[in-house]
């Protein structure tokens, strides 16, 4: 994967094309939250997005990105808009219209062209 790919990736996540962002993932990939949620396979991370986008509108602006071999890396600003009450979300409490924004970093190993592993980590809450 270079770095015009990761783009493509995250266009597919803002623009809630699941088939898209999720035809990205090895079938037995492992999403790593930091130690707050692990999530294995692709099935699994497509669902979890689906769930979570029904109650927040994410949107992922790349503030870094760099690819190399098997692995991507990347500085993501993250903004999480609240479509609903969501007191216990993984990011904090949101309540409908207000907003949460972070910044995060991602490492990505890669299996055949595809994410096999996900490590995540919140960098800050702005």
């Amino acid at each position: 994967m270079d770095v015009q790919e990761y783009k493509d990736y995250i266009d597919c996540f803002n623009r809630n094309d699941f088939d898209g962002f999720g035809s990205r993932y090895a079938d037995d990939v492992v999403f790593e939250l930091g130690d707050k949620k692990k999530i294995v396979g692709r099935a699994a991370i497509v669902d979890f997005y689906r769930d979570v986008k029904s109650k927040v509108r994410e949107t992922i602006e790349i503030l870094s990105v760099t690819a190399q071999g098997d692995t991507v890396a990347a500085h993501v600003r993250t903004e999480f808009y609240g479509l609903v009450d969501w007191p216990d979300f993984i990011a904090g409490r949101l309540m409908k219209g207000d907003s949460i924004v972070t910044e995060s970093l991602a490492y990505y190993y890669l299996k055949n062209g595809k994410f096999a592993r996900i490590l995540g980590a919140r960098f800050r809450t702005l």
